[in-house]
């Protein structure tokens, strides 16, 4: 079928090996969906349809007729190809077999080792010459070499999963579990960039040191450590806080959000996870097309096909029955059947990470889908429902702690509130699970009273959260750090007096005049403000004192007196008048004003007659945009382009990478790949 042909079921139902009863429901499927129209002649495919799939679809090349070069003897007599291809000698039988389930062209250099094999088939027409290297495999050859099937396998129906059955309640248990991990990794890491946020860097994202840093610090795989930052990024629970030096940096939501109960900040991570275009398993993978790897909360992370390939993994779950947890391989091949146009590379590992996702998120548990998970993402979503299911299942917060001797403290579930954050401030986790390890440290305590807590404040507030007693070794710690917190103090001053004298500083102390320096003695004969030195000095002098300053090295500075003068200016210089516009000038300026105009007018005219739709003028962010979406669902796109003349022309452009400033792929009627640079396209829309 090739353009506006009707569809000839009967060659369709032979090329698929299937019957014609069987295929009618597709027939159907495809009319409801809009991809066929009917006339007078049959069934026609809509052009959209061609356009998606390419030039070359099922891997098939051009027929006979569309190629150049006569027509081959073996199109006039039956039986005649059939002997042609098996008289091909051993090396043309080769490249015919690599050409024969896709793609249809090939390279032949004149002087290679295939060279002869390659003129021994375009003698006879098994193959057609596009250029004096390159080549096509003829439609009707490649059918021929094919056994008259369309497709290797042709697989009409989706392939059956592999399951594992789970009773549904540990699902759900399952599932709590993971949630309430996950609420306490995003207080966690609100709780580190509060006081210490990472900045962005220049090109946007995370550094690799900062995430590393993360990693440890929330005690996870790096992989979920993205997960946890970008969950927490599509919710709105920490961005980018927009200053001259920006940082990350938990927001204002994120407060709001933490109040609120734990089934309903499940629900609203979960829905957010659902809609986000970011695709966190590209943290730390290089591009395609090589450099440095991809940093976590970067633009490389957004990934458009992401959300789609995520509802039919959940689709899938959702369609087979509760408890039943499908294995990676069976899935993946199924998505594949159902997104044919995709890579499988890219299907297989995009589904292994929604289910990793889904998993730690707790929309799954033991790979199948939750109770509230299912009523999360059904059609009609109820997250009331959803937030009461999740909320029987999260693990009851606990209150108390239980110290022991050896600096630890063990919490036996989860923490919330004010005891969760004190015990952030004076320990560190150590390891997480059914129970969180805390340790206790000099650092740690130290990070407490840093923070306005006394010894004794810690101590109680410890002896309180505690089911058991304070250990003395705990004490101990906690009595050793508080003797030697402070003992040293920093500060900052703008200026410092200093005078043998010590009357003389007395009586600066005790003048109500120079209250405004904010004087304070921190030693018998120096006295510091934070006032400038030239105020302090100033001041002074006008209350009778007679100070001067002093350099660095202690030594008597004494000032320069500076004479200002204004800039030299230039004197008008007089307009004089030289030359007179002639008759010839004139002509001259007139007949190149009227090329001028014809040559817009031609311009205009070349526009309008080019194919495709008047493209409005695209910002190259915008174009690199709909490039890079159009790439990724393999749609072509109507781009302007200006050569090395500066002429604009409108293509038909399909493309497969963007990388580097430039856009490659293929144009209308051509499968050679080409190069576009991105600030040369004037213009681009969806075709």
């Amino acid at each position: 079928m090739v353009g506006g042909d009707p569809v000839d079921l009967a060659l369709t139902t032979k090329l698929l090996g299937s019957s014609t009863r069987s295929l009618e429901k597709f027939v159907r499927e495809l009319w409801d969906r809009a991809l066929l129209w009917r006339s007078a002649d049959g069934q026609h495919v809509v052009r959209a349809v061609s356009e998606v799939l390419g030039p070359n679809p099922a891997g098939l090349g051009p027929s006979i007729a569309e190629l150049p070069g006569s027509t081959p003897e073996w199109t006039t007599s039956p039986g005649a190809l059939d002997q042609a291809i098996a008289s091909a000698p051993d090396s043309a039988r080769n490249i015919l077999d690599m050409l024969t389930w896709g793609p249809p062209f090939g390279t032949l250099s004149p002087g290679g080792p295939m060279a002869a094999a390659g003129n021994w088939l375009l003698s006879h027409q098994l193959l057609s010459a596009l250029s004096s290297e390159r080549v096509a495999l003829p439609r009707e050859v490649a059918l021929n070499l094919r056994g008259g099937k369309l497709h290797h396998e042709s697989a009409l129906s989706a392939p059956k999963l592999t399951v594992t059955v789970h009773e549904q309640s540990s699902v759900d248990d399952a599932a709590g579990g993971q949630a309430s991990e996950l609420l306490g990794l995003v207080d966690e890491l609100a709780a580190d960039w509060g006081p210490r946020p990472p900045r962005v860097l220049r090109a946007g994202g995370l550094s690799v040191r900062d995430f590393k840093r993360l990693t440890s610090i929330l005690d996870v795989a790096p992989a979920h450590a993205a997960f946890v930052v970008e969950t927490a990024y599509a919710a709105g629970l920490l961005a980018d806080d927009g200053s001259l030096e920006p940082v990350w940096a938990p927001t204002p939501g994120y407060d709001d959000w933490q109040q609120k109960p734990s089934a309903n900040r499940w629900v609203r991570l979960s829905r957010d996870w659902l809609a986000s275009g970011r695709a966190p398993h590209l943290v730390g993978t290089v591009p395609g097309g090589g450099g440095s790897p991809i940093n976590a909360l970067s633009g490389e992370v957004v990934y458009p096909p992401m959300r789609q390939l995520r509802g039919d993994v959940l689709t899938e779950l959702a369609a087979i029955p509760e408890g039943q947890a499908p294995d990676l391989t069976s899935l993946a091949d199924r998505i594949r059947w159902r997104r044919p146009m995709r890579r499988a590379e890219i299907i297989k590992s995009v589904t292994a990470a929604v289910l990793c996702e889904a998993e730690w998120l707790g929309i799954t548990g033991r790979g199948a889908l939750s109770t509230a998970g299912r009523l999360l993402f059904e059609a009609t979503a109820d997250p009331a429902a959803a937030e009461k299911a999740i909320d029987t299942h999260l693990p009851s917060p606990v209150e108390h702690v239980l110290l022991q001797a050896d600096l630890t403290a063990v919490a036996p579930g989860r923490l919330e509130g004010s005891l969760a954050q004190f015990m952030r401030l004076v320990a560190d986790v150590e390891s997480r699970g059914g129970a969180t390890v805390y340790r206790f440290s000099p650092q740690s305590v130290r990070r407490g009273l840093d923070a306005g807590w006394s010894s004794a404040q810690v101590l109680a507030a410890l002896q309180d959260a505690s089911r058991t007693p304070v250990p003395q070794p705990l004490e101990y710690l906690v009595g050793d750090v508080a003797r030697r917190h402070g003992q040293t103090r920093v500060g900052t001053v703008s200026a410092y007096i200093r005078s043998d004298d010590t009357t003389v500083l007395d009586t600066m102390l005790a003048d109500r005049e120079l209250a405004a320096l904010q004087l304070r003695r921190v030693a018998p004969t120096v006295v510091v403000s934070q006032a400038h030195t030239l105020v302090v000095l100033e001041m002074l002098r006008e209350n009778g004192f007679a100070p001067v300053a002093e350099t660095t090295e202690g030594g008597v500075q004494i000032p320069r007196v500076s004479h200002h003068r204004t800039p030299a200016r230039r004197s008008p210089a007089s307009l004089t008048i030289t030359a007179v516009v002639d008759d010839e000038l004139t002509e001259t300026l007139i007949s190149a004003l009227r090329a001028g105009e014809e040559s817009a007018a031609y311009e205009r005219a070349r526009a309008l007659s080019q194919p495709g739709p008047r493209l409005p003028s695209t910002e190259p962010a915008v174009a690199l945009a709909l490039l890079r979406d159009a790439s990724a669902d393999s749609l072509g796109v109507w781009i302007g382009y200006a050569d090395a003349d500066g002429r604009t022309k409108r293509i038909l452009f399909y493309p497969k990478r963007i990388e580097g400033g430039r856009a490659y792929g293929s144009v209308e009627g051509s499968d050679v790949e080409q190069t576009f640079s991105i600030h040369r396209i004037t213009g681009a829309a969806v075709s």
